[in-house]
């Protein structure tokens, strides 16, 4: 074959497989994430919380995305005291899902256990997407994804 004809084909498979190859990322402006709706706060003690996000991330289907929740708690306590605290949680929306929950742990007093604490309010000031699922877990052993694919 001709130098040509070699150059012609490879540009031909390149023009061919450059679509594919654009599909398997979502483009920066494309991604975003939003709540689903307001923080979910569930109180467990008297200064022991838990607020929930919902997390809907438009455009993060194919390869799954992860960032943070920057957000501000407003409490007081039972004598009156009013504080606010700045807060951020993470979250990861897995490849083939473009929603996920998280949740964060938080305990609200002047002293440990002393008041009975109430939320107030929990604003949200910024959410980052980032493309790709970053996980803090240990992966699972191949062997035992093996076996789970088989059940």
């Amino acid at each position: 074959m001709t130098r040509y004809l070699i150059a012609v084909l490879i540009a031909a498979a390149g023009s061919l497989a450059w679509p594919a190859l654009g599909r398997t990322a979502d483009s920066p402006s494309r991604r975003s994430a939003s709540l689903t709706e307001d923080p979910l706060v569930i109180r467990l003690s008297k200064d022991e919380f838990r607020i929930a996000f919902g997390v809907n991330a438009q455009g993060c289907a194919l390869n799954g995305c992860s960032g943070l929740i920057h957000y501000r708690v407003k409490w007081k306590t039972e004598d009156g005291t009013v504080m606010s605290e700045f807060r951020r949680v993470s979250y990861n929306v897995v490849p083939d899902s473009s929603r996920t929950v998280t949740v964060d742990r938080q305990y609200f007093d002047t002293a440990e256990g002393a008041h009975t604490t109430d939320v107030v309010e929990v604003t949200v000031d910024t959410i980052t997407c980032l493309n790709g699922v970053h996980s803090n877990s240990t992966p699972t052993p191949p062997a035992a994804r093996s076996a789970a694919l088989l059940r």
